[in-house]
């Protein structure tokens, strides 16, 4: 992609980025306790003694949340540590009831590992992956109820997170859009997050600094926290650059610290100063044993990974002929690429993916419809797409029947069948369409033949109007050539 670079009459700064992605495990409880992890329960409902805190209350760590966590290191392409442990990082939120929280700290479960980003210009950028470790969520706190109090819902306390931290490779903001995509993408292929920013279950920090163009040398960052949209994210990045840029050309210094984005501004505000990691007095859990994983139990783990996006988006470029940008547009998401391959078999491949792209997406966003409530069944779509290659229908017509398709959820053949909309390809039937028009239009005729080559084109709208869209272009095309000579 293009050099993003921040320009002013005092000279060109260069962006440097790296994100911390919290994501949240799917499994049926939580990471210590056997509280329920299901998303829109009453505030509260949905807590233990271990989550709310209570003394002596001993957490144990949920198998599940393991298995999760290897899967989704093997889908970043990361080593995966077969010792872990694990820790208390200590600090007060008044929605973490233990005043601590048990993550890991110096052996995390997850070593370095790397997300391939497909850039717009077409272009693959490696995105290093630092490390990934589980953790256990914080509540939340609500702050819009009451204007004197503030409420706290626990119900997310102790559900299991992934922490995944890049290495900070980010140049410009939509490459940290595009990672968080990709990222999302994976996670849901592999079943461990469902990526759902909106929800909460999916959170992003963005660590942020600037440097003069052509510098080496890192400077202080500024992180922002609990970014929940990708578009927000991108923003994020670019108005704090641009103002850490205006702060250094203005000669003031900048300390380490954490910020908030607000949407409304589109800028960054100043929450506190960044905490080091001796400011959370990190001490190994007690009441946790280290993590042993066996050579076996790995590999039991990569035997359950499906075809991943770049996997599955490099098959169907080879394979069924797509260009790289629609390969990578179906493949972002699962169902998605379930939806085309199932359309796909025994058809022209990249025709189904037009259709796929054009006129289905068209109509889902048309409807406001998910995928799963089309009313065009994927195997219809293939069959649609046959019917034109088979010359059954011309385009225009497989239009018109998509439309009806979209309405009653039919079979194209029925349809065509029932509307009596097969194409017309016996040319004596169409040689006599085509001398009725002919001889309907003697003074364009003359002109044509004088030299007015356009009309040629209202000849074959012609024929096509008085065949009722039936004829076959193609043939209509090479007849009307031969007859105007």
């Amino acid at each position: 992609m293009a050099e993003y670079v921040i320009e002013t009459p005092k000279g060109k700064w260069e962006v440097v980025c790296g994100l911390e992605i919290h994501c949240q495990i799917i499994s049926k409880s939580k990471i210590y306790s056997g509280a329920s992890t299901e998303f829109g329960a009453d505030p509260n409902e949905h807590v233990s003694f271990v989550d709310a805190g209570m003394p002596g209350m001993l957490p144990t760590l949920n198998e599940e949340c393991v298995h999760q966590a290897v899967k989704t290191g093997i889908g970043l392409r990361a080593k995966i540590n077969k010792y872990s442990n694990f820790a208390r990082k200590n600090y007060f939120y008044a929605d973490l009831p233990q005043g601590y929280q048990i993550t890991q700290f110096a052996y995390p479960i997850v070593g370095e590992g790397e997300v391939l980003i497909d850039l717009a210009d077409g272009s693959e950028k490696s995105i290093g992956i630092e490390r990934m470790h589980i953790e256990q969520d914080a509540g939340k706190s609500i702050h819009d109820i009451d204007p004197k109090k503030s409420f706290i819902d626990l119900n997310r306390a102790g559900v299991g997170l992934m922490e995944i931290v890049t290495k900070p490779d980010f140049r410009a903001p939509e490459e940290a859009g595009a990672f968080l995509k990709k990222l999302r993408s994976i996670l849901r292929y592999l079943g461990t997050c469902n990526g759902n920013m909106d929800e909460g279950s999916m959170r992003c920090d963005a660590s942020i600094s600037v440097r003069p163009l052509g510098s080496s040398k890192l400077r202080a960052r500024a992180e922002v926290k609990n970014v929940n949209s990708v578009k927000f994210v991108m923003q994020a990045i670019e108005s704090e650059a641009k103002r850490q840029v205006a702060l250094y050309e203005a000669g003031e210094t900048m300390p380490q610290q954490t910020r908030h984005f607000d949407p409304s501004t589109g800028g960054t505000k100043f929450l506190r100063l960044k905490e080091f990691s001796d400011d959370y007095r990190y001490f190994p859990e007690p009441d946790l044993a280290p993590l042993m994983l066996s050579d076996e139990y790995i590999q039991s783990v990569k035997d359950e990974i499906p075809e991943l996006p770049d996997e599955k988006k490099e098959r169907f470029v080879k394979e069924m002929g797509l260009t790289p940008y629609d390969a990578i547009v179906i493949c972002e998401n699962k169902e998605t690429a379930a939806f085309f391959e199932k359309a796909a078999a025994g058809h022209d491949a990249k025709k189904v993916a037009n259709w796929l792209m054009g006129d289905f997406f068209a109509m889902l966003n048309e409807k406001k419809l998910e995928l799963k409530d089309s009313p065009v069944s994927a195997e219809n779509l293939g069959r649609l797409v046959e019917l034109v290659s088979q010359n059954v229908i011309n385009g225009k017509t497989a239009k018109d029947v998509f439309a009806i398709m979209a309405e009653t959820g039919e079979n194209p053949e029925k349809i065509v069948e029932e509307k009596g909309l097969k194409q017309v390809t016996d040319t004596s039937a169409i040689e006599a369409v085509i001398d009725e028009v002919l001889a309907s239009a003697p003074e364009n005729v003359a002109a044509y033949k004088g030299g007015k080559q356009g009309l040629f084109g209202w000849f074959v709208g012609q024929v096509m109007k008085a065949s009722k869209g039936k004829a076959n272009p193609v043939i209509v095309n090479q007849m009307l050539k031969d007859k105007l000579g």
